[in-house]
């Protein structure tokens, strides 16, 4: 119980998080991915690595593996939200952890032998993943080589148990964390960078520019005199079309219809409200109460000052100015009506330091040694830790004896609730699920006043007939609406409002900021262009009527798809252009940037600084052209990323700043980055294709 709780209470969303991206393949043999793949049809498959099919029940079985693990590691029987997308991901990098990533570097030529193996757990290269894991730290937080010993002893004592899964799962991501650093650091000793490189790299940052310059703008006005044809467009695409790959996405146009209640529901909320009222103010029990009238039970946590503004400022502002006589009468906020009470007061800590000495058995049987143990700590305080070690089932290798550690109002064992009341080195016996407890608090935070509040609620919700109506509404614009065109007029007719949606990636759950949309992503990949979706429920808050706009196929985009972007791009350059011959024609009758410029009416302005290695400090074709001009001559037109140039290199300067450990650095950066982008390369290489969002 202590090494789970030690995993649960102190590593708590750390370990969460990192059991869902880790990649882990412990859990189900990888030669379980070969077999009966054949049995299948296609269409039943989440996704292809190098040639391989997963199927459903695989990808699954996986998935179901990895929750089990993160919902015993986080002592939950259910996961949430955030928890179930980490798992569908997790699972996914074991799949390519398996069949993409590892035979790549086994083709690489990276092994891990059997002593190098025992070296990070035993000798002397200890993995990392090890001496960062706060379980195997000591008070200090430095790494304890006799608390992991300790752990893995526990782990092989139980081998059914979570400590055992937790280091089965640490050994394989050892090992797979040590192929990953050989095979990265095989790729960045290939990165060489010779003295040649090194000096044209200090050139390129130490050698700036002072200039004087006139950038003239192009205009993104309407110029009816440019004409774009349909083979400039066609020759750019062809030109270009390897700069148009793209993921499968969607362009929709969507209508929201909210639930909301209506004035009849939101009277009949108040009406409910102010029925019970007065019994909120004179019952006894309100836990019944609650349970019975209102839509949330009873909240037994004690709120210190401004933890309820969240919730409402009223009821903060209330808590904290009355007694326990005083009630806070009926109030409305939006759709939702609240009364309150004050409960209790008391002054607690925000946390506590726990020690205790579990006796795990029936407790009828444990009561005498409780007492008998109770009263020799009462007599003899200093002896808690070795009680502990002779008596305690709780046998945490990696504390004290006796030591849980720190409890926080959001962070605690089930059922020790009242340690953060009890009096500081005072032992006591508890009862938890667990077992009895002689539980000691060693040290507090400082006193707070807390309050406990009984709120009776009433949400006013759309009630049958609202909602009858606003689906009637809805489920009018989707039958009246057999295509897009019929879909936009019906809109206009209905006094609606249509709003797009562009991209909208297959495994996309949000659109545009509305959340659980899986439902409307599906249709829109299995509807054709223009067609009209029925009526889909969100979260029973909102109706949503779509039309699919747009449909853009994984691949390389069509000439179609692109022709509007390009035939805008053609156009500014046609401008820039323009621009270009009419400035240059000017150039030939000025002999300075001065004259030029007050003649056309252009404003000068000035930059220092400028050096041609000095990435994203201005337009790099500028920078290009200043770092080869001559002093103090008129240079120009050059054609840049927003304008044209016009440009005089006043001063240059050779400084020394930008030195060889800079250079270096920079070419240690940008070897970094190409290590990164490894598993997308390698994921390209093996064709993968990820179908979960069909299924998920």
């Amino acid at each position: 119980m202590a090494v789970l709780e030690k995993i649960r209470v102190q590593m708590g969303v750390f370990i969460t998080v990192l059991i869902a991206i880790a990649l882990i393949s412990f859990i189900i043999d990888p030669g379980t991915l070969q077999s009966a793949v054949s049995m299948f049809s296609s269409k039943n498959d989440v996704g292809k690595m190098n040639g391989q099919s997963i199927t459903y029940m695989e990808y699954s079985k996986r998935l179901e593996s990895i929750k089990n693990l993160q919902q015993a590691l986080a002592g939950s029987s259910a996961l949430d939200e955030q928890g179930q997308e980490a798992a569908e991901q997790g699972t996914w990098q074991a799949f390519l952890k398996d069949l993409v990533y590892m035979p790549a570097l086994e083709k690489a030529g990276i092994r891990l032998g059997n002593d190098e193996k025992f070296d990070m757990v035993q000798g002397r290269d200890i993995s990392p993943l090890l001496l960062n894991d706060m379980l195997f730290h000591d008070e200090d937080g430095m790494f304890d080589r006799s608390r992991l010993v300790q752990f893995v002893q526990s782990a092989v004592a139980e081998p059914e148990g979570i400590a055992a899964m937790y280091w089965d799962y640490m050994q394989d991501n050892m090992e797979t964390d040590r192929m990953f650093t050989k095979y990265s650091s095989l790729l960045a000793g290939s990165n060489i960078v010779n003295a040649v490189e090194l000096r044209r790299s200090m050139e390129e940052n130490n050698i700036t520019s002072s200039v004087s310059f006139v950038l003239a703008p192009i205009s993104f006005a309407r110029d009816t005199s440019i004409k774009i044809t349909s083979q400039e467009i066609r020759q750019y695409y062809d030109k270009h079309k390897h700069l148009y790959k793209q993921e499968a996405a969607r362009d929709i146009e969507y209508v929201v219809f909210p639930i909301s209640p209506s004035l009849k529901d939101v009277s009949l909320s108040r009406n409910d409200i102010e029925k019970v009222y007065p019994e909120f103010v004179t019952t006894q029990n309100l836990r019944q109460f609650l349970a019975r009238n209102s839509d949330k039970p009873l909240d037994t946590y004690y709120y210190k000052k401004d933890e309820l503004i969240s919730i409402s400022a009223k009821l903060d502002s209330f808590a904290f100015r009355a007694t326990t006589r005083d009630v806070l009468p009926v109030y409305q906020e939006g759709d939702v009506f609240r009364a309150a009470r004050i409960i209790d007061t008391k002054q607690l800590p925000d946390s506590v330091f726990v020690h205790h000495i579990l006796l795990q058995d029936a407790p009828d049987k444990v009561a005498a040694l409780a007492d008998s143990l109770l009263g020799i700590l009462n007599r003899a305080p200093g002896r808690f830790q070795e009680l502990a070690l002779e008596f305690s089932a709780d046998r945490n290798p990696n504390v004290e004896p006796g030591v849980i550690g720190w409890f926080s109002n959001n962070g605690m064992v089930p059922g020790m609730e009242s340690v953060f009341e009890a009096t500081p080195n005072k032992p006591y016996i508890l009862e938890t699920q667990y077992g009895l407890h002689i539980v000691k608090v060693s040290e507090r935070t400082r006193l707070h006043k807390k309050v406990q509040l009984a709120v009776l609620v009433k949400e006013a919700v759309a009630g049958k007939e609202t909602y009858q109506t606003i689906y009637s509404q809805a489920n009018n614009l989707s039958t009246k609406s057999r295509n897009r065109e019929e879909f936009d007029k019906e809109v206009i007719a209905s006094n609606l409002f249509a709003t797009p949606a562009m991209g909208i990636r297959e495994d996309a759950k949000t659109v545009a900021g509305y959340p659980h949309m899986r439902e409307l992503v599906r249709w829109a990949f299995e509807a054709k262009e223009g067609d009209v979706s029925p009526v889909i429920s969100v979260d029973n808050k909102y109706f949503f009527v779509a039309t699919v706009t747009g449909i853009h196929e994984k691949g390389t985009a069509t000439l179609k798809e692109k022709q509007a972007e390009i035939e805008a791009r053609l156009t500014q350059e046609k401008k820039q252009e323009r621009l270009y011959s009419n400035i240059k024609e000017e150039l030939v009758e000025y002999p300075s940037l001065e004259s030029w410029s007050q003649a056309t009416n252009r404003t000068i302005s000035k930059q220092t600084g400028i050096a041609f290695g000095a990435p994203g400090q201005t337009d790099p074709r500028f920078a290009g052209a200043v770092a080869v001009a001559p002093e103090q001559q008129l240079c120009g037109p050059v054609v840049g990323e927003i304008g044209v140039y016009v440009f005089r290199v006043d001063e240059r300067l050779d400084g020394a700043f930008y030195t060889e450990n800079d250079a270096l650095k920079m070419a240690y950066n940008l070897a970094n980055f190409q290590i990164q982008m490894i598993p997308l390369v390698l994921q390209e290489s093996a064709k993968v294709e990820d179908r979960r969002a069909r299924f998920f």
